[in-house]
């Protein structure tokens, strides 16, 4: 009994990694052997394959098709929406839209539950069988073959034993006791020939039956591998019944909704995109030389709000904010109602500013901005500005030429509005340049914060010197779009008499007057259509910027000029307080993180 369970366990250690199991490998050649390799995954591929399907059911599973409709999600839905748009006005949009979405879900309804019975009757079913039939057969004529196998091979051993001992008996020859030995021996060996012959007959016929599940198999293989694809097809078939129940559903949908909603909102033109997109494109979408948010913005606030207060400090209410920003994409001509919130009109300028994906005065030139402001030598500083602004695309250079057109003006009501060059900058420069964005560590945002007060110098000395960095005056209302929100002797920068030539011009004379290029009320002018006085002129050196009339100024001016030399000290001082002011707080910020993290280092 030991040696017959050793053998055994001998047997089984033979076994193959692969599943070859030299019972049975004697009787296969080398592709039904591969085709034996396939059986248990297959089975394995199958039972998981289903599990997984079947989970993925939403209806009950065997169930008709009325009793798995109303189980479904989907149902459930169309059931809420009916009931829900009961309640309401059969006219009304929302009713009507709720009516037919009922009727939408109920469709989509069944078409999931025929498809969850195609599923069940085309791939669930077949899959069962294969895992929990077919292919569990085939295995356990397999392991009926091994195990007979093995007792062939034992009952085979036995015998020769038997025999070798039947001859060293014979042998031996001797007594009677030796002949009854050699008689029982005999005896012995003949029943065990006896059982190996009935053995072999049924090893002979479980192969048989092996064999031909083998073969069954791999004719079947083909048609197994058909439930995976026909499963795709089945899915197919339902995305594209689904998808073409919802376009023909949408398509009426959307065509009752705007017969039966003829609101302003649905029919107006709607503009192109205004806030968050670059320069260059929401010019060339709209074909405006000026942004449109800069110069409703600015018109709105040369209208009513040059003597308010904290202009573009305060902060303005966001729901007004957020309605601004919606009508300056929406329906520009609709701003006039916003001409009362300063406040808030200056907040959408800031905004667009800082919604831009690159600053208006421009990535590529931070650099040189920042060695323009660091110059200490003010005449220095001024030709480095106007050398920096003379590398902006023309684009940004109209914008940016504009905008501090009109912010110097601004700054002229300091006295009333408390908004001097420095406070603009301080509230406005981070808005027109910032650093590209670095990964670094806090060394680096350290430095940017310094670069931050630097910005704020530059902004300042751009508003102070606008007249000489941009020479010439400007008509602000350039496209005539916003032509009722200004009156007509607030769009222009200046008196026409002040108007200093560009220098390529000899004498003011030469030029004739340009007619007005657009009247109270007119109507849109397109941008390119403007005469070329109003196109902003490439800065020139404050060196050559003399007129002649300058030279041969009457008393009056002298003092005029002496009075304006005065306050531009008073504005430099100011500006210096600034500067002293952010140096102050970012050194007591920088030494605050110094002792804090100096603390979190000590021992607890």
């Amino acid at each position: 009994m030991m040696k017959r369970q050793l053998y055994r366990m001998r047997q089984l250690a033979q076994t193959g990694s692969l599943g070859r199991n030299p019972e049975t490998a004697e009787f296969l050649g080398e592709e039904l052997l591969q085709v034996e390799q396939r059986l248990e995954p297959a089975k394995r591929a199958a039972h998981n394959v289903h599990k997984r399907l079947q989970a993925c059911l939403q209806g009950q599973s065997g169930a008709d098709m009325d009793k798995r409709v109303k189980k479904l999600p989907l149902m459930a839905l169309s059931s809420t929406m009916a009931e829900s748009f009961k309640e309401l006005d059969p006219d009304s949009s929302i009713g009507k839209a709720l009516e037919m979405s009922c009727a939408i879900q109920n469709q989509l309804a069944r078409i999931l539950a025929e498809f969850e019975m195609a599923l069940e009757r085309d791939v669930l079913q077949p899959l069962s069988r294969l895992s929990e039939e077919e292919l569990p057969a085939i295995l356990k004529h397999k392991k009926s073959l091994q195990k007979l196998v093995s007792d062939w091979n034992t009952l085979k051993s036995r015998l020769s034993q038997a025999a070798k001992n039947s001859g060293s008996g014979q042998g031996l020859g001797g007594g009677p006791g030796s002949y009854s030995h050699t008689t029982a021996a005999a005896n012995k060996v003949e029943t065990l020939r006896e059982e190996e012959e009935e053995l072999k007959k049924k090893v002979e016929q479980c192969k048989d039956e092996y064999l031909a599940d083998l073969y069954h198999f791999a004719t079947k293989e083909d048609s197994y591998a058909n439930y995976f694809i026909h499963l795709l097809e089945i899915q197919a078939d339902y995305h594209r019944r689904s998808l073409s129940s919802l376009d023909t559903a949408l398509a009426e949908l959307k065509e009752n909704h705007s017969q039966a909603d003829p609101s302003p909102s649905m029919t107006a033109t709607p503009f192109s995109r205004v806030y968050g997109v670059s320069l260059g494109t929401h010019l060339q979408e709209l074909g405006r030389d000026i942004a449109l948010p800069i110069e409703a913005c600015v018109l709105m606030l040369l209208s009513e709000g040059m003597q308010e207060e904290g202009l573009f400090r305060l902060a303005a209410g966001a729901s007004v904010l957020k309605r601004l920003k919606q009508t300056m994409a929406s329906d520009p001509h609709g701003l006039e109602e916003f001409c009362s919130d300063p406040h808030a009109v200056a907040g959408a300028l800031k905004s667009y500013l800082r919604e831009l994906p690159e600053p208006l005065m421009t990535f590529d030139l931070y650099d040189d901005w920042m060695r323009a402001a660091s110059l200490k030598e003010s005449g220095a500083r001024l030709e480095a500005l106007q050398e920096v602004c003379g590398h902006l695309p023309p684009e940004n250079l109209s914008n940016l030429r504009y905008l501090m057109k009109f912010l110097a003006r601004l700054a002229k009501e300091q006295d009333i509005n408390k908004m001097t060059p420095s406070n603009i900058a301080i509230v406005l420069g981070p808005n027109l340049l910032w650093p590209p964005e670095k990964e670094g560590d806090q060394a680096q945002l350290d430095a940017a914060s310094v670069s931050s007060i630097q910005v704020v110098g530059v902004v300042e000395a751009l508003i102070q010197s606008a007249d000489t960095l941009f020479p010439g005056d400007i008509n602000f209302n350039v496209s005539g779009l916003f032509s009722a929100l200004v009156p007509q002797d607030k769009v222009s920068d200046g008196p026409a008499s002040e108007e200093s030539p560009p220098a390529a011009v000899p004498t003011p004379a030469s030029t004739p007057a340009p007619a007005p290029a657009l009247a109270l009320g007119s109507a849109l002018v397109a941008p390119k259509e403007r005469t070329e006085s109003e196109v902003p002129p490439r800065p020139v050196s404050p060196t050559i910027n003399r007129s002649p009339s300058e030279t041969t100024a009457p008393a009056e001016d002298t003092g005029r000029r002496s009075e304006e030399a005065t306050r531009r000290k008073d504005r430099l001082a100011c500006s210096y307080k600034t500067y002293f002011s952010l140096a102050n707080i970012f050194f007591v910020r920088l030494v605050n993180k110094l002792f804090w993290t100096k603390l979190e280092h000590l021992p607890k």
